[in-house]
């Protein structure tokens, strides 16, 4: 393997069993066992973290290898659109429960899935958000010359195209060290002034990111007020170089000003950032993670931002998800806040957003961030002989599990909720040949998971010096989706495509002399 494919990423760990690396099971199914397609009902809703998986893709176009890693599970969800039932659930946030029970598309074997996907019936037209104030934290560093630091200007000239009236914007870059070049202005009364300061950004020495977060804080915690949002934006395309480099600092901070509501959204840039210490930084900071893999992307993710993340339409979300009788639960996919054991548990998110996207069927021209994502609940059914002891009736037999959401309505401060219970038609351990879902939807879910699930074991295959292997994985894949697709159009899944095909061609480029070996099976316990 090339020594580049990893130089932005840790050393390589201690290996897992596959079992334990990929314990979900991703799954696949035939063409005409779904439902019929719902329309578009409702604004989609997603959560904070990584909204891309931008630098996946670039180490694939750049014919490299890419560190399992640098495939981020929320990031890579967040990057397709599902069209959820309509938001006619009486709230501004409802909850949509989805299950199918189908044959993976690496090996066939079989699972069960909840899919859980938010929408709101609110119009982002009609959604007014406070006055903003937002501090921009600007890597200026030597690295940044050229292309990256070209992408960025046109992204921030961008991104003042959709700043309102009374915001205000607070310019800080970094090197050596902090430097504040405006101080909280206008984006439209002062957009001359503005243009040229960012026109004016140039490269030059090291990369002191914890200056620059610092100073950005400072500036941003000095203009917190009730009725105006605050958020800081922090961009790299380096490691830490200078000042104070301990992640740990880095993330204190970032945590403290969250605590004070005083969100952070972090943008590699490049692949020498530090992805843990970026992707690290947003969650911890309440905002997101994004990676601008071109100049297109730079102005996509910048207008994003401001269009859907700068205001949040709930807050304290909690949904506690509890198994039926028949069921255990086996992992989560999509979140990492997820607590809890085999009956169940909670996910707490700090806050949901509007979604950029508005429908699956919409071309990609724009870019693929903004889908909103989902999440997903595993389950196995329990064995036909732990489940004779417990005598249960049929609805017992039929309900798969019920999902509560709680969140607290930002505009009145009252607390919601809402409830809802999944049942599937069929005993728990004999799920229909062709499969089964409630809704069309479930079904993209279940291919992207399996997409996703393929590229990670695939990657840590290639990792582990086993790329034969990692070839079958992928080859079975392209087979299953491609023939999904013919009846099935859809415009992120072929997206996705693409990038399997090209990971292949990667794995055959550079190893040309291994043999594709039988995939295995990552899921054996299902």
């Amino acid at each position: 393997m090339r020594p580049s494919l990893i130089r932005s990423l840790p050393a390589p760990f201690a290996l897992l069993p596959l079992l334990a690396l990929l314990p979900l099971a991703a799954c696949g199914a035939d063409a005409d066992s779904a439902g019929s397609t719902s329309a578009p009902g409702g604004v989609g809703l997603g959560q904070g973290g990584a909204q891309d998986f931008g630098l996946f893709r670039q180490i694939l176009e750049a014919g490299e290898i890419p560190h399992p890693d640098t495939l981020d599970e929320i990031g890579f969800f967040a990057e397709h659109k599902l069209d959820y039932p309509p938001a006619d659930c009486g709230e501004d946030v409802c909850m949509h429960a989805l299950g199918g029970a189908m044959g993976n598309m690496i090996t066939g074997s079989t699972c069960t899935v909840v899919q859980l996907g938010l929408n709101t019936p609110i119009d982002p037209a009609t959604l007014e958000r406070p006055p903003l104030d937002l501090v921009l934290a600007i890597d200026v560093s030597g690295s940044m010359s050229g292309g990256p630091l070209d992408a960025v200007k046109a992204g921030l000239t961008r991104m003042l195209d959709h700043l309102e009236p009374g915001d205000r914007l607070t310019l800080v870059t970094y090197s050596d060290r902090a430097e504040v070049r405006v101080t909280a202005l206008d984006p439209i009364a002062d957009r001359n002034a503005l243009e040229i300061a960012i026109a004016d950004l140039a490269p030059r020495g090291a990369t002191n990111i914890y200056d620059g977060l610092f100073v950005a804080y400072e500036h941003a915690a000095a203009a917190v007020l009730a009725e105006r949002e605050t958020r800081v934006v922090l961009l790299s395309d380096g490691e830490a170089t200078a000042g104070l480099t301990t992640p740990a600092r880095m993330h204190a901070l970032a945590e403290a000003y969250a605590r004070q509501g005083i969100g952070l959204t972090t943008i590699g840039v490049g692949e020498s950032f530090d992805v843990e210490v970026m992707r690290g930084l947003a969650e911890v900071g309440a905002g997101n993670f994004y990676f601008l893999e071109d100049p297109a992307a730079a102005r996509e993710v910048f207008t994003e931002e401001v269009q859907t993340f700068l205001h949040p339409v709930a807050l304290d979300v909690e949904i506690a998800f509890v198994t039926g009788p028949a069921y255990t639960a086996r992992r989560v996919y999509g979140t990492r806040r997820f607590e809890g054991g085999q009956t169940g548990g909670l996910i707490r998110i700090p806050a949901l957003f509007l979604a950029g996207r508005t429908s699956a069927a919409d071309p990609i021209e724009g870019g693929r961030r903004g889908g909103g994502g989902a999440i997903l609940v595993e389950l196995l059914p329990r064995s036909p002989s732990a489940l004779a002891p417990l005598q249960l009736t049929g609805d017992e037999l039929a309900e798969v599990g019920q999902v509560t959401i709680r969140w607290t309505d930002p505009r009145t401060g009252q607390r919601r909720h809402t409830t809802t219970t999944i049942t599937a038609p069929h005993d728990p351990n004999a799920p229909p040949a062709d499969g089964w879902f409630t809704s069309a939807t479930v079904e993209k879910g279940f291919v992207m998971l399996n997409i996703y699930a393929g590229f990670q074991l695939a990657a840590q295959l290639a990792l582990d010096a086993d790329p034969g292997a990692a070839i079958g994985v992928l080859t079975s894949l392209e087979a299953e989706v491609s023939d999904w697709l013919a009846d099935h159009p859809d415009p992120d899944i072929a997206d996705d495509l693409t990038y399997v095909e090209l990971f292949i061609e990667n794995l055959q480029s550079a190893l040309v002399t291994t043999p594709i070996a039988t995939p295995p099976e990552p899921w054996p316990a299902d």
